[in-house]
């Protein structure tokens, strides 16, 4: 059964959509989570339930994360995407807090081909966990904030807040 909710957060209002997961700490595995305006991101369904209760661990932890006391977060999520775009995602999940890589490093990491930086930017764009799966972290090659789903303003305020960037 799909579920959702909306939060406030210093993004603006998150929407949380999830699963009913039997091995889920609090219940429910996290599907998407999205900011308005995003480009790709959920929009709530015919069918899906509203219920703030399903969530409330995964919004003691993004709580947790925007009061700067957590720093990685323990939320299981439904798996999706393509093999291509789950090892992407994968290799987000590494960028530990506070610091920033390229695109092209996560091709490497990933063992894709120089010329995969554009595929890997589009998985990244793809990636329907925005703040829980940093795909925030990812920055140009030159240092340039480019490419965020949620906004460059977001990315900027989220890598501003874990101490990545200083503010221009």
């Amino acid at each position: 059964m799909t579920v959702h909710t909306t939060i406030d957060s210093p993004l603006g209002e998150l929407l949380l959509v999830g699963e009913m997961s039997a091995t889920a700490t609090g219940g429910t595995a996290l599907v998407s989570l999205s900011v308005p305006g995003q480009k790709g991101g959920a929009v709530v369904q015919d069918g899906w339930s509203e219920d703030a209760d399903a969530f409330t661990e995964i919004v003691s932890q993004l709580r947790s994360y925007f009061d700067g006391e957590l720093t990685r977060f323990d939320i299981e999520c439904v798996e999706g995407g393509t093999e291509f775009q789950r090892r992407v995602w994968k290799a987000l999940e590494s960028i530990p807090y506070g610091t920033t890589v390229s695109y092209g490093d996560i091709a490497r990491q990933i063992g894709a081909p120089r010329t995969a930086v554009r595929s890997v930017g589009t998985a990244i764009g793809r990636n329907p966990l925005l703040v829980v799966r940093p795909c925030h972290r990812v920055i140009g090659a030159t240092g340039a904030l480019t490419g965020y789903a949620g906004g460059l303003e977001r990315k900027e305020r989220l890598l501003v807040h874990e101490g990545a960037v200083q503010t221009a």
